[in-house]
């Protein structure tokens, strides 16, 4: 008995050795500085810096099946890629579930190498709660991009702690095998100053206008010019968070439809209309085109009910670079044959 202790004493020690090597390796080996201070236009929730996301312990770790990833081209922010997710698994201490299908990654490089991300998901729970998160990210290149993650979780649930907290993510897209894996830390306790430590300050190449987190808003003396297209959009049914820490959300997922008039062409599947419900009630959609002739275009298309502005993003080297420039104005969503309606038209003021 004395013999077996004594064994199990050395194989234990030998672990735990074996543990903390590992441990400093992988520190060791987690990409960039201290700090990354993002640019001012792309603050990405953490303006003063972030950190490296595996400073702090991981929450979950998510397996993305990608449906399509899309070169879109030189837009007028830069080069830009879309994936769309068609689904996977997530799975940590505390939350086990699904990433719907439909997620967007948003990925911008600018000239100088400095890459930006946009990411929207909805997760599902294994108890059925959907949660809804939306990220921003930065990184002085692509082998250190960094992402800021702001969950909306059902503040009746148990995963309601997701509403708090710092989280900082790292991803990593494989395009050979149309593959996503995200990795989520917690760093609520590990947020250097940006005063300590190696620092990096992202900085953009002059002339370039910023990409937006918002929607544009109209102007009080904007009115519907020119009609130019018409969309019937077909939905899969409702998400819905419910109550969270800035109001009910509801997510429509998108998965399809038809263009007409200027542009005509197809809805893609993927993105949703991820409404909040709070008064007013808003819409914030994004999703993807694609022309007759094969041209990637995002939109954006949020606001109020009743002034709903829509902004488009396509390669500025295409026949469609017009959209890039002008100022557009949307009908609401309306019922007809076959989906969902919506006309958008030119600003006149």
């Amino acid at each position: 008995m004395t013999q077996t202790r004594a064994i199990a004493g050395i194989v234990g020690a030998l672990l735990s050795v074996i543990s903390m090597v590992a441990g400093v390796a992988g520190q060791g080996n987690a990409p960039g500085a201290d700090v990354i201070v993002p640019h001012e236009s792309w603050s990405c929730g953490l303006p003063d810096g972030i950190p490296r996301p595996e400073a702090g312990t991981l929450v979950f770790e998510a397996e993305v099946k990608l449906d399509r990833i899309a070169d879109i081209g030189r837009t007028q922010y830069g080069r830009r890629q879309v994936a769309v997710a068609q689904g996977g698994r997530l799975a940590g201490t505390r939350i086990n579930g699904s990433v719907m299908t439909g997620a967007l990654d948003f990925e911008l490089t600018l000239a100088n190498g400095v890459v930006e991300v946009e990411q929207i998901y909805v997760l599902r729970t294994s108890d059925g709660r959907y949660v809804y998160l939306r990220a921003a990210g930065t990184g002085p290149d692509a082998k250190d991009v960094r992402l800021v993650m702001d969950f909306e979780a059902p503040t009746a649930s148990d995963v309601a702690w997701l509403n708090t907290g710092t989280y900082v993510g790292r991803r990593v897209l494989n395009a050979a095998a149309r593959t996503m894996t995200l990795r989520v830390y917690d760093v609520s306790g590990a947020k250097p100053s940006a005063g300590s430590g190696r620092v990096v300050r992202i900085a953009k190449p002059a002339g370039v206008p910023p990409q937006p987190w918002d929607y544009r808003k109209a102007a009080p003396t904007e009115k519907r010019g020119t009609q130019l297209i018409t969309e019937t959009v077909t939905l899969s049914p409702s998400q819905s968070v419910g109550p969270s820490k800035r109001g009910p959300r509801n997510i429509i997922p998108i998965t399809g439809g038809e263009l007409a008039g200027r542009i005509t062409g197809k809805v893609l599947p993927g993105g949703a209309d991820y409404q909040n419900l709070s008064p007013p009630a808003t819409i914030d959609a994004r999703y993807l085109w694609q022309t007759a002739d094969g041209e990637i275009i995002i939109v954006r298309n949020g606001g109020a009910f009743g002034s709903l502005v829509p902004t488009f993003e396509v390669r500025v080297d295409s026949p469609y670079a017009w959209l890039n420039t002008g100022t557009y104005l949307s009908s609401n969503p309306e019922m007809r044959q076959g989906g969902v309606g919506l006309t958008f038209f030119d600003s006149a003021r």
